[in-house]
């Protein structure tokens, strides 16, 4: 089953893990589905949305983060389950139970420093394809949130999971994180990368006409594959990331438009799981920087 997502885009700052949350949430409350969410960034954001600090820090001190696991398995080639570092009774939703989360902690950074030093990625991607194997069959729906930049988890991430999504803000910096992202998809083909189930638009300003011409822009090139749904900017998705030690329910921590456009992008994301793998992207296709930088330029000159 190809369930196993990494979202990513080597631009900051586009609220990727918050749109982690929101549709690992959305996914469980909404449409049942079991959600597994790994926190592949050292700055643990997705990890502290999904629960208090006092009990991530516990974690840490535990030795039950991905770190552990990967250090154990990678560095120490020692024997360690995945499912000893899944934690359940996550989130702040009542209901949305069936979400787990792989936590992380800022010590995956030196992990990283290791790896490249040993010369162990070989042994790092071939633990991140079997733990992808073996989560396949057991949730329905598998979400990595990788840091921005790309570094060599996160190529492995992205070289064996099924599909990656590739959340942005419509402005220009973060336009060209996507190509960046483009350009090194096409490195070294043979290897294998994830399909690209499609980009995200978040953090829209509805009152300006500069994010409209970066969606029309993003949505007129098909390389793109966008999500039809726009996630606007509004202070309840701030909120949202904000966990809460007394539950809510779906609704009040989604409401009005922002719900609306996360129920929508989870509907989609569902749809091209199950759809026909989308063809090649066209090499001679202009890229979204280009693509940009016109727009930029034809504001100018107006």
């Amino acid at each position: 089953m190809r369930n196993t997502i990494a979202v990513m885009n080597t631009k900051g700052g586009v609220g990727k893990s918050t749109l982690v949350l929101a549709l690992a949430e959305t996914l469980a409350a909404e449409h049942r589905k079991n959600v597994l969410v790994i926190d592949s960034d050292a700055q643990a954001t997705v990890s502290n949305m999904l629960m208090t600090v006092n009990d991530l820090f516990r974690l840490q001190r535990e030795g039950l983060t991905i770190v552990d696991f990967l250090v154990a398995r990678v560095l120490r080639e020692e024997e360690a389950k995945w499912s000893d570092f899944v934690i359940r009774d996550v989130s702040d939703i009542d209901d949305a139970r069936s979400v787990y989360l792989m936590p992380s902690d800022m010590q995956l950074t030196l992990f990283e420093r290791e790896v490249s030093k040993e010369g162990a990625h070989g042994r790092l991607r071939t633990t991140i394809a079997e733990v992808l194997d073996a989560v396949r069959d057991v949730f329905d729906i598998i979400l990595i949130d990788c840091p921005p930049g790309l570094s060599v988890l996160t190529e492995s991430w992205l070289r064996e999971a099924d599909f990656h999504i590739s959340p942005t803000k419509a402005d220009y910096v973060s336009v060209c994180g996507l190509e960046v992202f483009r350009r090194f998809k096409s490195l070294n083909p043979e290897m294998g990368f994830a399909e690209n189930m499609g980009v995200m638009i978040n953090m829209r300003d509805q009152a300006s006409e500069t994010d409209g011409e970066y969606i029309k822009w993003l949505k007129n090139n098909p390389a793109n594959r966008c999500f039809e749904a726009v996630v606007p900017r509004v202070n309840s998705l701030q909120e949202a990331a904000r966990f809460q030690s007394q539950h809510r329910s779906y609704g009040a921590k989604y409401p009005g438009s922002v719900g609306k456009a996360i129920r929508a992008l989870s509907a989609e994301v569902l749809a091209r799981m199950t759809a026909v793998p989308a063809r090649a992207e066209p090499p001679a296709m202009a890229d979204n920087a280009n693509a940009a930088e016109a727009a930029a330029h034809s504001r100018a000159a107006s």
